[in-house]
């Protein structure tokens, strides 16, 4: 197949990297900075530098995008990609964007599935892009009301470049685990490192440090656009959080051993119970 990347970051350009490694198709890289195209040529990780020109000829089109950029992007191109063509997402979030594209497909006669790959790093660019990104990974699939064949091919694209699960989920239901598994996460590092201990922690830190603090290395832009366009399910999630440290704090204000072992106890078995 003729596989068109369009947006060469890391999410792009690792997929770019991974397709050209584990597969034999022909990757055709799109990007707005010639920059990463150039890197990406030299590497091997696409075999042609293209255009939204190339896209009459593509049998999938991978947006490695942001949201909001990714239905604009589809949206001026509409016309230019081929009938039948699978085009796929790759977007932290799906409920704000997934109608739309899913209109556009239906309007011009191309396939859309959408995707999430659950695989990343602290850092972005293509310079971080990683051909084995996502070996064993998750990937969320949103097929929608795409054609199976399709969402099958897409899939087992999908597993030829490491992923080691398919899990399958609606917009609603992937932006309400999101919430959850991820952007909660990423809030939480970024208000604990607003501390003022933290540039003293030198010393003073091991792993728990590490842990809460990894993911406040953050692309602010980006997740500022995933964490506004998910307000509700975030914000559900946010005051759940306040309500469970609230508990935790008061029961240290208090001094009360008894109530703040029950509730560090609690956590403890839902951890325990789920066995990772």
């Amino acid at each position: 197949m003729k596989i068109v990347v369009a947006g060469l970051g890391i999410i792009g350009g690792s997929m770019a990297k991974a397709l050209s490694k584990y597969t034999d198709h022909h990757i055709c890289g799109v990007n707005r900075s010639p920059q990463p195209l150039r890197a990406a040529l030299a590497c091997g990780a696409v075999d042609e530098i293209g255009s939204t020109d190339s896209l009459a000829d593509a049998d999938v089109l991978i947006l490695g995008i942001y949201p909001e950029a990714a239905v604009q992007f589809v949206r001026e191109n509409a016309g230019k990609i081929r009938k039948g063509c699978i085009v796929a997402d790759t977007s932290g979030i799906k409920s704000s964007i997934f109608p739309a594209l899913e209109a556009l497909a239906k309007e011009n006669g191309f396939v859309f599935v959408s995707c999430h790959p659950m695989a990343g790093k602290e850092k972005n660019g293509f310079e971080v892009s990683d051909a084995d990104l996502f070996c064993g990974a998750s990937c969320i699939l949103l097929p929608g009301s795409a054609p199976q064949k399709a969402v099958d091919t897409f899939a087992g694209l999908m597993r030829q470049i490491g992923f080691g699960k398919i899990v399958y989920s609606t917009p609603e239901e992937h932006d309400r685990m999101i919430a959850f598994t991820s952007q909660l996460p990423h809030a939480v590092a970024c208000a604990y490192v607003m501390s003022p201990c933290c540039p003293k922690h030198g010393g003073f830190s091991a792993g728990s440090y590490r842990d809460v603090s990894r993911v406040a290395n953050i692309n602010a832009e980006l997740w500022s656009e995933l964490f506004i366009s998910n307000r509700t399910s975030l914000l559900a999630e946010m005051d759940l959080f306040i309500e469970h440290i609230t508990q935790i704090r008061d029961a240290v204000d208090k001094g009360s051993r008894q109530e703040l072992a029950g509730l560090l106890h609690k956590g403890k078995l839902i951890k325990e119970e789920l066995g990772e």
